[in-house]
């Protein structure tokens, strides 16, 4: 649900339990950063969050990479993941059946039918 401020901004309101997800991530984020990894692994960070909350921890993740973290994503959101990932891998079964660039695979037409429901 939509709903305008006094100032006309829009905003997208969540539920209780997407503010309780959205600072339980936060929360576990910090803590994974605070060491300075040199890589961290995310299993399926958009699991069970309402849109809005995808695209934020989206941007996060982005800018963990942008930062020069490297960041092992497992994400069944697959146009989201190769959003914003450099390279890729197409997992079936537990068999790695493609790979490449992530810009190439959000291109590709088999790519685009198989797994981005285009």
């Amino acid at each position: 649900m939509k709903y305008r401020d006094r100032q006309g901004r829009e905003y997208e309101q969540t539920t209780s339990q997407d503010s309780f997800l959205a600072a339980a991530y936060s929360s576990a984020m910090g803590r994974a950063l605070m060491s300075r990894p040199k890589i961290v692994v995310m299993d399926e960070p958009s699991m069970g969050l309402s849109p809005i909350l995808v695209s934020t921890i989206f941007k996060i993740i982005e800018d963990i990479r942008k930062s020069g973290t490297t960041v092992l994503l497992v994400e069944q959101n697959a146009k989201k993941a190769l959003a914003i990932s450099d390279r890729a891998y197409v997992l079936e079964t537990g068999k790695i059946v493609l790979s490449g660039k992530a810009s190439d695979l959000i291109n590709d037409e088999s790519v685009k039918k198989a797994y981005l429901g285009e």
